[in-house]
């Protein structure tokens, strides 16, 4: 069996950095962003041939901004995945793309399962479903869509690390407690997507984030407490104090049945996970704050 090339876009990125680390002593190609523009069709063509697999963790992710530059966003997360899926099915490559929470309204009670439909509130979750169904239509034996959430990781910025830099200049800080999800290491992500592709599991959807849930007040107060600050300067507010122009899903609680279809454990409780991002110094950077998807 011959050994798998690997092909990761948008590298750069928080995802993409953790890509290379667990991809370390494989044959690899990484792209940037500005090495590879994935809604150039031609581009995209001549990157893809010769690999066997593709991770395409290129995005666009300025949730707010896509209210105002919805045709932007929509490039980026609908035409580039498209154009990867094509790629991949003219090589007879497989292709793994990330998508998000925000293809749901978050009016759910319980977790959404892979196979629920798509009803994005906002713009961003907009370009994000239609580059689901573009890929997955390109390519359909071919493409996996991981939707993860919450995002945090040692490569980029995030809410996390944002909460550390607060807690410098702030006695208190005040966080919503009125919208769950499920904080996910960036770490953790891309060891399961390489074990997804390595597993050789069937194409279709499966949800990248880590077990359990939280509101975003619980993931501060437990970021507080891996970082050896005290959790209870963290207060609670709810979401009417942050009025953003994208609105928010108030439930992003992601269910993961199709791993155990496919005989792999879902990815692990997201309080042990940020135990051990802690432990490898992921919330000892500080940047500005943008949280990714």
């Amino acid at each position: 069996m011959r050994t798998s090339r690997y092909l990761v876009t948008g590298s750069a990125g928080m995802l993409g950095a953790d890509l290379l680390r667990t991809l370390a002593g494989r044959d690899v190609t990484a792209l940037t962003r500005a090495q590879l523009d994935v809604t150039d069709l031609a581009a995209v063509l001549d990157a893809v041939r010769g690999h066997d697999v593709i991770i395409n963790a290129a995005a666009y992710t300025k949730v707010d901004d896509a209210e105002t530059h919805e045709d932007e966003a929509y490039a980026a997360n609908a035409t580039g995945p498209q154009n990867l899926a094509v790629a991949a099915a003219e090589s007879g490559a497989r292709l793994v793309t990330l998508s998000t929470d925000y293809v749901f309204d978050g009016t759910a009670t319980v977790p959404y399962p892979e196979d629920a439909p798509r009803d994005p509130l906002n713009a961003y979750g907009r370009t994000k479903a239609a580059g689901e169904e573009l890929a997955l239509a390109a390519h359909p034996d071919g493409t996996y869509i991981v939707r993860t959430a919450w995002l945090y990781g040692a490569g980029g910025t995030n809410f996390a690390r944002t909460m550390i830099r607060l807690a410098a200049t702030n006695e208190t800080v005040s966080v919503v407690d009125d919208q769950l999800g499920q904080p996910t290491w960036t770490g953790d992500l891309a060891e399961r997507i390489v074990a997804l592709v390595d597993a050789d599991a069937p194409a279709g959807i499966y949800h990248g984030t880590n077990s359990g849930e939280t509101t975003w007040f619980g993931f501060a107060r437990a970021v507080f407490s891996a970082a050896g600050l005290n959790p209870d300067r963290v207060t609670p507010t709810d979401s009417s104090r942050f009025v953003r122009p994208a609105p928010r899903p108030s439930f992003s609680v992601l269910g993961h049945a199709a791993w155990n279809v496919v005989g792999l454990e879902p990815m692990r409780d997201w309080n042990e996970a940020l135990a051990d991002a802690a432990r490898h110094g992921v919330l000892e950077q500080h940047d500005n704050p943008e949280s990714g998807r």
